[in-house]
């Protein structure tokens, strides 16, 4: 005689989650650490390694025009400063850290003193070639002072489009601490893709 089969007892938990609630859950949890990871990466970059930016305005003409994007090297300056010819995203002295940054470039350095006078600018006594000036213009001051003295973690920053650029010649020397970070490539358009050249200057001796 056969013994009947003891079924086990079906018992109902109304505190368990069906399979389907189960996976739409884990879903849910990997997508909200995925995009927060990603926002933590996002910020991590643009705070400490690379920022984009878009130059408004005509003062970095013709070697950067408007409208176009830079990427912004916020890393290697904490290694190595600042050299003169480097293109520069910056907050001006006594302007909102919040307001819109200028972009110009570097033309003196810490212990040097830079002079405009005869439409042209001069570093310690000698006359500095700019070919990436804009052709036709003269250097100008944009006020009565005609020279500075660049100190200790400060450098000297002009536009190229010299007639058209709100500087140092108006708001004076720039701390570097108050640099966002060097310009080094342009990326968009993409006809104007390239790298930014620092230039040299062989008329100054040893010049950085």
């Amino acid at each position: 005689m056969t013994m009947p089969y003891d079924q086990p007892p079906v018992v109902h938990d109304p505190g368990a989650t069906p399979a389907p609630a189960r996976k739409r859950s884990g879903w849910l949890t990997e997508t909200i650490v995925t995009v927060v990871l990603a926002i933590l990466l996002y910020l991590f970059i643009q705070t400490f390694l690379v920022q984009t930016y878009r130059v408004e305005g005509r003062s970095m003409d013709i070697t950067l025009r408007d409208g176009q994007h830079l990427l912004i090297d916020k890393l290697t300056p904490r290694f190595d400063d600042y050299s003169r010819g480097d293109v520069v995203v910056l907050h001006p002295p006594d302007i909102p850290e919040d307001s819109t940054p200028y972009i110009k470039r570097v033309i003196a350095v810490a212990g040097e003193r830079v002079e405009i006078h005869d439409g042209s600018v001069w570093i310690d006594g000698v006359q500095l070639d700019e070919p990436y000036v804009r052709p036709g213009t003269t250097t100008e001051p944009e006020t009565d002072e005609e020279a500075w003295d660049i100190g200790e973690g400060e450098v000297f920053v002009m536009g190229d489009n010299r007639p058209d650029s709100q500087d140092s010649r108006a708001f004076g020397v720039v701390r570097t601490d108050g640099i966002i970070g060097r310009a080094f490539l342009r990326f968009w358009p993409l006809d104007t893709l390239g790298i930014l050249q620092t230039p040299t200057y062989p008329e100054l001796s040893g010049a950085p």
